[in-house]
């Protein structure tokens, strides 16, 4: 009997010094940016945990409960090992929309690498593991805000370049609407939709604004559109702040790095004032009038690459987005399409949700900018025609007090004529132009948003009813090859 107690007590022990080994691991981990902390784990684990602790006292039991043991044990195992791997090595993601079509695919599943651009250090430890925001079946967080850790990297393969599709946390995602209809709808631009709609002036009267009275009118309607969300909790739900680890992933093509001046001009896209070549699959939209009585088939389509998504789009609206190759196949189909025209900038409604929202700049999706994309170490100098641009860097991303008062920029009380960035940031854009919610809507992505580099299509599924279900040709395909 004295054995026996004596033997509960030493696992008692053996159990709190590996609890403390652990979190001393966990703890070396987190504060040492380097790969010694992975190499580090086996011999943790084979010096200590293999020799001094029995937890596999369950061998020894009788059947039914050795029979259970060894199925919580691989489970157990088989959880870690994937946690582990999904945090630091590779995370599965599947293509949700059709912003990046036609070089990835809604359906296409990807093996993610976290080692290309360094895995991030989790931000916001107190997470359910394999899990991004909401636990399923109860729909509920599946995190717990606090602690937040601060944003570390640890050193990778590389960086991320020049049109690399990149996977991130999407910026304008740290504020979500928790209604359904609404849950994929940027806040910002929801509340400043909302509060221009009921005490909004005519675009007129907006135009002639100069930049202070731009800045004024824009915050107002963002906090007048805000509190009125707050107010109508039974349309939009309440509202839910997610940390930036937390955030919705998006998958991108970069086509601005820090540092570089980034305009687009007629649809191109110009970096330091040379052209950026365009991706092979780059599509725009077209409005496109058929032959009285003549249909699309399900051949054209497939041939054509046109997506039910893009067909439905078409019959509700008439205009189609195509690849470069669709655009002249349906050009010269003079038994299907009577006309086919370039869907102008003008014709265009949403340029009013562009980045910034203040609008003073005029610009659309087609035209943009010139803008300065923010370097690590990089000063910038503001004043009230710019400030719109980088205030969400500098107050959000940055943390820093902004303000604007009698025409001058205060940045933590001190006037402030200029910044110094503590990051680095990219434009990210999708590849189907027209139809991607991208930094022309949301702004600059900073550093700590990016999450890995897709290296491979691993699956295909076809989400549609037109085309195989499984596309094969496009299994096993190194996305570094779809330009």
């Amino acid at each position: 009997m004295i054995d026996k107690e004596k033997a509960k007590l030493n696992m008692k022990r053996q159990w709190i010094k590996f609890a403390i080994v652990t979190a001393l691991y966990l703890l070396f981990l987190i504060w040492v940016k380097s790969w010694l902390g992975l190499i580090v784990v086996p011999f943790i684990y084979d010096a200590y945990i293999s020799k001094k602790i029995r937890w596999q006292w369950w061998r020894d039991s009788e059947k039914p409960i050795r029979v259970l043991m060894s199925w919580v044990d691989a489970l157990i195992f088989a959880l870690v090992a994937v946690y582990f791997i999904n945090i630091f090595f590779f995370q599965n993601y599947v293509i949700p929309s059709s912003s990046l079509e036609k070089s990835l695919l809604r359906g296409d599943y990807l093996f993610v690498s976290k080692l290309s651009y360094g895995p991030r250090i989790p931000m916001t430890p107190l997470t359910m593991p394999l899990t991004q925001h909401t636990l399923p079946i109860v729909n509920s967080k599946s995190y717990i805000s606090w602690p937040q850790w601060d944003y570390r990297r640890v050193k990778g393969l590389g960086h991320v370049e020049l049109n690399d599709i990149v996977v991130f946390n999407v910026p304008s995602g740290d504020t979500v609407m928790k209604a359904d209809q609404y849950q994929a709808q940027d806040f910002y631009q929801t509340c400043y939709a909302y509060a221009n709609q009921n005490y909004g002036k005519p675009d007129s009267l907006v135009a002639v604004l100069n930049p202070q009275q731009q800045w004024d009118y824009y915050h107002s309607l963002l906090a007048t559109g805000s509190v009125m969300i707050k107010q109508n909790e039974g349309e939009f739900g309440k509202l839910l702040w997610r940390p930036v680890d937390r955030r919705e992933n998006y998958v991108k093509r970069c086509v601005g790095l820090p540092g570089q001046k980034l305009e687009i001009r007629n649809q191109r896209v110009y970096l330091d004032g040379k052209m950026n070549k365009e991706p092979d699959n780059v599509q725009y939209t077209y409005w496109v009038k058929l032959q009285p009585g003549v249909v699309f088939s399900d051949n054209d389509m497939v041939e054509m690459d046109i997506s039910v998504e893009d067909y439905n789009a078409f019959n509700q609206n008439g205009f189609l987005s195509l690849t470069n190759r669709a655009y002249n196949m349906l050009r010269q189909r003079k038994d299907l399409v009577q006309s086919i025209q370039p869907v102008s900038d003008k014709e265009f409604a949403d340029n009013s949700k562009l980045y910034p929202l203040t609008g003073y700049h005029h610009w659309t999706r087609d035209n943009y900018g010139p803008v300065v994309i923010p370097k690590k170490g990089m000063t910038i100098k503001l004043d009230m025609k710019n400030i719109a641009v980088y205030e969400r860097p500098i107050r959000i991303y940055e943390k820093n007090k902004l303000e604007v008062r009698g025409g001058k920029i205060y940045i933590n009380d001190k006037p402030a004529t200029q910044y110094t960035f503590k990051m680095d940031y990219y434009w990210m854009m999708g590849d189907n132009r027209h139809n991607s919610l991208d930094s022309r809507y949301w702004g600059f992505v900073p550093e700590d948003h990016i999450v890995g580099k897709p290296i491979m299509i691993w699956l295909s599924v076809n989400p549609e009813n037109v085309g195989p279900k499984i596309r094969w040709n496009r299994m096993f395909r190194w996305v570094d090859n779809i330009k």
